[in-house]
């Protein structure tokens, strides 16, 4: 990628591909947002800064936001004209194989040699789309997630094909855009996803079964673990909270569900070693526990303030 990448390229201005463009924009890189006409881009642009100024009104984005996103924005002729001399392209259509692979073959051939291709799919495997690329050492995965300006997090997942090179310039460039990045394997889902979606098919289980009621189910998740979980992740929450009690859960649940619950093979080894994580010195996350303390306040001060803003946004309307 070059060092100054020039213009940047959204292809799909729908709501994900939008979001991506005002974020880009925003962070005042010049952004051509094309679609599958060119009235839909247009049409896209407009709605993209009415929303950016409703946005900056309600204090979701910062004074003079909107301004900087309606000198940004353009909307392209095409796909071509989008990509016309721009050091990066999002794609951003919607998420089938086909229209995507037919996507990106027009971008490559119409994009410049040094320029980076990142495909925001869901759950494609990024090795089923390098072949639609012209030199796919420059294609990876680059997974925002909804609603883009808003949530920080952003996989990066790389096809066997991809250049190091490609990776570390697209890492560079969604971090200077004040996202967190993580690089992940080219699996179906990936991670956010595949974890994502386990929770949502475990909970329809419950559901099916009679045990809890959508509402009541939904009420469980946002203020019980959903509520920790929007601080840390699966491993620091276990490592916290003890791997041998983790270990004794899943015999309980091992025995009720069967085999979609068995103890871990790697937490079975682990706490058969001692190491119950951070209360051992350890974990998954190898807490040192020296930190111990230090975490803990900080678990604590982080929980309370979410309690704070959660009640200072009272109930999502209608939920």
């Amino acid at each position: 990628m070059k060092t100054e990448i020039g213009p940047i390229a959204v292809v799909g201005g729908g709501y994900m591909g939008g979001g991506i463009a005002q974020v880009f924009a925003l962070a005042d890189h010049l952004v051509r947002v094309a679609d599958r006409d060119a009235a839909t881009a247009i049409s896209a642009v407009q709605r993209l800064t009415d929303q950016a100024t409703r946005f900056e009104e309600l204090g979701l984005m910062p004074p003079g936001a909107a301004t900087i996103i309606r000198k940004n924005l353009r909307a392209a002729d095409s796909v071509e004209a989008a990509v016309d001399g721009v050091g990066y392209v999002t794609e951003a259509v919607p998420e089938d194989l086909t229209l995507k692979q037919e996507t990106l073959r027009r971008v490559s051939a119409a994009l410049g040699a040094d320029a980076v291709i990142g495909t925001n799919t869901s759950a494609l495997p990024i090795e089923s789309l390098a072949p639609a690329v012209a030199d796919p050492t420059r294609f990876l995965g680059v997974h925002w997630m909804n609603p883009a300006p808003f949530v920080p997090g952003v996989e990066l997942i790389p096809s066997s094909l991809t250049a190091s090179e490609t990776i570390n310039a697209a890492e560079e460039l969604i971090r200077s855009l004040g996202k967190e990045t993580a690089r992940v394997s080219d699996t179906p889902g990936f991670v956010a996803n595949r974890l994502q979606f386990a929770l949502y098919k475990e909970a329809v289980s419950i559901f099916e079964e009679g045990t809890a009621t959508p509402a009541q189910i939904d009420a469980v998740v946002r203020t019980t673990f959903g509520f920790r979980l929007a601080l840390f992740g699966p491993f620091a929450i276990g490592d916290m909270a003890g791997l041998d009690v983790y270990r004794a859960s899943y015999e309980t649940l091992h025995k009720a569900y069967g085999e979609r619950f068995a103890p871990p093979e790697s937490l079975d080894r682990m706490v058969g070693e001692g190491d119950l994580g951070l209360k051992s010195g350890g974990g998954y996350l190898r807490i040192d526990t020296d930190n111990r303390d230090d975490l803990m306040a900080y678990r604590d001060l982080a929980y309370a303030r979410l309690s704070a803003l959660k009640a200072a946004l009272g109930a999502a309307p209608g939920l």
